[in-house]
């Protein structure tokens, strides 16, 4: 199985120049395949991986500067937009800002890495052009050492190593017959159908308004500045450790969610959608930008994505086996009798049916939904629900009447 193990790195200071040139090569070479792709897809034709690697082999004799860099990071770089763009679209991969995009490349060849401990607390790995670097040995690499990425976060260099440490997913979870759904917040992270509620900050009262001083000075302050440089350093030392936290917390739930359970269920949720700007255009202006802005701040504090991909991570441990399915009317409806109202949920926290009275907290209700859903969809074999049989919900749906065709769209199973 193959593994990360992320180390901070301690650089010399001709080395954190070097880096920074390898990676001011690899973002021009990715900017420049990009343009030369998209201006093949405007005369309708398609350029792919081998034609711009041969390419660039005749651009060092011309260009250099481009031979500073170890060639197979200049051939991965072209090998990762190759992906992006059959992954994603031409017209959709985003260019690579010198301000914005932090410096990272990738060493592919394994062979050509050799990583030895020096002590307690420090490793060192020899790197292609690099030499030997010094790294906090955080813990151990546990096998074969395939590639190696270098990237910068804030004034921080750190490499990752990707490893086969020789484990395989198991056959089976330790529990095959259990079962957990999860629905996702803004006030609570995660919350389990089993009652159990996973939050906590990631940002300190005192960070938060350090921060929004910052930000406010920053607004004031002239763009190009070397005051204006020194601000986004000191804010982005911040949301680093902001970052951190959640990155650890998602970590942390996804290994007590998938050791209990052998079925995850969570929703189909379109995330980059939900979390899209309401500005509008200027011919047409948003409503309650402010409002929304506030909300995409809120979805994306709380890391649903990440939990997803840590879910995913951790399940190749455990053997668990995680299933989206429809969010419609999880929320809505009443896990006890299967009624549909929007108006069961009388609050974020309460629900309380207006058929037959159940009463429980919304998330964890929602939750339950969830994990019959995603019963239903393993049951019969799909691969979620937003790929099975279609099934239009009602116009409307009454106070009293109950709307098993509405349940059946979510996915909730009716007697």
């Amino acid at each position: 199985m193959l593994s990360g193990r992320r180390y901070r790195l301690e650089l010399s200071g001709d080395q954190a120049e070097l880096c920074e040139t390898f990676g001011s090569i690899c973002r021009s070479v990715w900017n420049t395949a990009l343009e030369q792709r998209r201006e093949y897809r405007r005369r309708g034709a398609w350029m792919n991986y081998v034609p711009q690697a041969a390419e660039l082999a005749e651009a060092k004799r011309e260009f250099p500067w481009l031979a500073d860099a170890p060639s197979h990071v200049l051939q991965q770089t072209l090998r990762d937009l190759d992906r992006a763009c059959r992954e994603y679209g031409t017209f959709r991969v985003r260019w690579r800002s010198q301000r914005r995009w932090s410096p990272s490349f990738r060493f592919p060849a394994g062979n050509l890495i050799t990583v030895e401990r020096l002590g307690r607390k420090w490793g060192r790995a020899k790197l292609p052009k690099l030499g030997w670097v010094r790294f906090r040995w955080s813990r151990p690499i546990g096998g074969e050492v395939r590639s190696a990425t270098v990237t910068r976060q804030g004034r921080h260099w750190f490499v990752s190593f990707l490893v086969e440490d020789g484990k395989t997913t198991p056959e089976q979870h330790a529990m095959p017959s259990t079962a957990v759904g999860i629905d996702r917040g803004v006030k609570i992270a995660a919350t389990t159908s089993e009652g159990r509620f996973h939050d906590r900050p990631f940002a300190t009262p005192g960070e938060m308004a350090r921060l929004r001083r910052l930000q406010q000075k920053q607004a004031r302050q002239k763009k190009g500045s070397r005051r204006r440089k020194q601000t986004i350093t000191a804010i982005n030392a911040i949301t680093g450790r902001v970052r951190n936290r959640r990155a650890d917390f998602c970590a942390w739930t996804a290994n007590r969610i998938t050791t209990r359970a052998a079925l995850v269920v969570l929703e189909d949720l379109r995330i980059r959608n939900m979390t899209a700007s309401a500005s509008g255009t200027p011919a047409e202006p948003g409503r309650n930008v402010v409002q929304k802005a506030g909300l995409n701040r809120a979805i994306l504090d709380k890391g649903w994505h990440l939990l997803e991909l840590a879910l995913r991570n951790a399940g190749r441990h455990t053997g668990s086996n995680v299933v989206l399915v429809n969010p419609a009317y999880t929320s809505q409806a009443c896990n006890v009798c299967k009624h549909v109202d929007p108006k069961n949920r009388e609050s974020q926290a309460i629900f309380e049916c207006t058929a037959c009275g159940h009463i429980d907290h919304a998330d964890v209700n929602a939750a339950k939904n969830i994990k019959a859903a995603g019963q239903a969809v393993s049951g019969r074999g799909d691969l979620g629900a937003t790929r099975s049989v279609k099934r239009q919900p009602p116009a409307s749906r009454t106070r009293t009447g109950r709307s098993p065709r509405a349940a059946r769209a979510a996915g909730i199973p009716v007697p």
